[in-house]
């Protein structure tokens, strides 16, 4: 079996298995709390899709399945189809080694800050040793006090203080912008100038 060097490789040769930023991401599992609107769900898993994250978790959705859920995942029907849905958060987090949760509200508890690249850094750490889970509040109250004890750090996005109330499915796609963004680094796919 010759080939032709003028010409590009097979397509047997170009194609790639599992990539190292693809398998340094599946560790990471996204935890929706209470999610009252279904298309907010269905927003966040295409959010997760696009960044090459798989794990979704949701705990005590109002509306799930559902077909608005289907319409605004456009595409990502397979993480929807794998959601795991609890009844409580502590069995949503069972597994997981470490806990971010991300919110714009601090309500008085004192817990570790960090910006949305640190945690990225922190969470791919930790991802190498075993599960690690990035917690989402409700769209109208965040994450509540009982909730964010449960994690061991807290992920603000530096948002405009004159309006720094995100949208559940904008949150969920800066973060895993994030943690792609790391990945593709550690795993030599892009540089960090880039």
């Amino acid at each position: 079996n010759i080939h032709d060097p003028n010409l590009p490789p097979p397509m047997s040769e170009t194609i790639q298995p599992l990539d190292a930023a693809a398998a340094a991401l599946q560790p990471i599992i996204s935890v929706l709390m209470q999610t009252s609107h279904p298309g907010n769900i269905g927003s966040a898993a295409r959010a997760l899709k696009t960044m090459g994250l798989s794990q979704l978790r949701l705990v005590a959705p109002y509306r799930f399945p559902d077909p608005e859920a289907t319409a605004l995942a456009s595409g990502a029907d397979d993480l929807l189809e794998s959601v795991q849905i609890f009844d409580e958060l502590g069995g949503a987090l069972a597994d997981a080694r470490l806990v971010f949760g991300s919110s714009d509200r601090r309500r008085g508890i004192r817990m570790l800050e960090i910006e949305p690249r640190e945690f990225a850094k922190l969470a791919l750490d930790a991802a190498a040793i075993g599960p690690v889970a990035v917690l989402y509040g409700t769209e109208r109250t965040g994450l509540t006090n009982e909730e964010l004890e449960r994690c061991q750090y807290l992920v603000t996005i530096p948002a405009s203080p004159g309006y720094s109330s995100l949208n559940l499915a904008s949150a969920v796609q800066v973060l895993s912008y994030e943690l792609r963004v790391e990945a593709l680094q550690r795993s030599g796919q892009v540089s960090a100038a880039e």
